[in-house]
């Protein structure tokens, strides 16, 4: 009744155009890379210095000298280049970035996004969320509708340190697709054999939304 890691994947990627720059980050939003047609002219970003990431490599391929900005080894496509991160970060805050696809612990109805830390919990920091967020022209997330102990990531308000504020245009979940509005999430699409029921009366959905 709802999608795995991989159809989640498979589903944020129909939202990437032909041309677009995406930067994809740590967790689900890199198997994105494996689902975008090869003749789609995407050119995949990683903040750690790539341009025009191709998909993870088959067994035995692996390079160790290439990898993503989660450390996983990745492939290059043809045209693609390396840089140091200065050059990284300058395109993304200079507004190069067409689409950053990123992961979440919530999303408000107003688009803020929290994603990086959860208080008393030991964190690495932010990383390049903040830039990504900030610079990008659009942003999308990929995650869970429920947090593992049943609490909803799409809230009202974000009761976690946020990353950005009315930052986020769309949310990909196991459940389906949602659009933050003010007055409140709007239903794009639900995953197969799930219905509005299914969604539960906790989260705030708009008035018209429907199936």
């Amino acid at each position: 009744m709802s999608w795995g890691r991989d159809e989640m994947a498979q589903r944020a990627a129909r939202e990437i155009e032909s041309g677009m720059t995406v930067n994809l980050g740590i967790g689900i939003p890199t198997l994105v890379a494996n689902h975008l047609p090869e003749d789609g002219e995407v050119m995949l970003h990683s903040e750690n210095g790539l341009l025009g990431m191709g998909p993870f490599p088959y067994e035995g391929d692996e390079d160790p000298r290439i990898i993503n900005a989660g450390k996983q080894t990745v492939t290059i496509v043809p045209g693609g280049s390396t840089f140091d991160s200065t050059t990284s970060f300058a395109m993304i805050r200079g507004g190069h970035v067409d689409l950053a696809v990123l992961g979440a612990m919530q999303v408000s109805l107003g688009g803020d996004l929290a994603n990086w830390s959860v208080p008393g919990k030991l964190v690495t920091g932010m990383g390049g969320a903040m830039d990504l967020v900030s610079g990008a022209r659009r942003v999308l997330v990929i995650s869970t509708y429920r947090t593992r102990d049943g609490r909803p990531k799409l809230v009202d308000a974000c009761s976690l340190p946020l990353t950005g504020v009315g930052v986020v245009n769309r949310v990909v979940t196991d459940v389906g697709v949602f659009d933050p509005t003010p007055e409140g999430f709007e239903i794009v699409e639900l995953a197969p054999g799930v219905s509005v029921e299914d969604l539960g009366d906790d989260v705030p959905f708009a008035p018209t939304a429907t199936a």
